[in-house]
């Protein structure tokens, strides 16, 4: 039973993400919203943080959250862009959502 972890603050302000990466398991797949998207940002502090943690999940970014936000081309290679359908489709593949605050 694997859950879709979601993270909507910017790991810049809260540590949101980082409780989610210590509680995940394995396999799990973490979907990036709001604030949240601005941990795929590739040359940051979280940039390693991010790439190890590919080895071990899936992580998506919602693509309308990374357009208003300006952070197009500007991501971590290995995390899969998403639209609205997308989100419905990864909250229905999974047994539960788990957001992370």
């Amino acid at each position: 039973m694997m859950l879709l972890h979601t993270v909507n603050k910017s790991p810049f302000e809260r540590n949101t993400l980082a409780s989610c990466l210590r509680y995940a398991q394995r396999g799990a797949s973490i979907l990036l919203i709001e604030d949240g998207v601005y941990a795929a940002v590739s040359d940051t502090m979280f940039t390693p943080t991010i790439k190890a943690a590919l080895g071990d999940y899936t992580i998506y970014a919602l693509r309308a959250d990374i357009e208003a936000r300006g952070l197009q081309g500007r991501l971590i290679d290995g995390i899969t862009l998403i639209d609205y359908g997308g989100f419905v489709d990864l909250v229905t593949q999974h047994s539960a959502v788990q957001s992370w605050l």
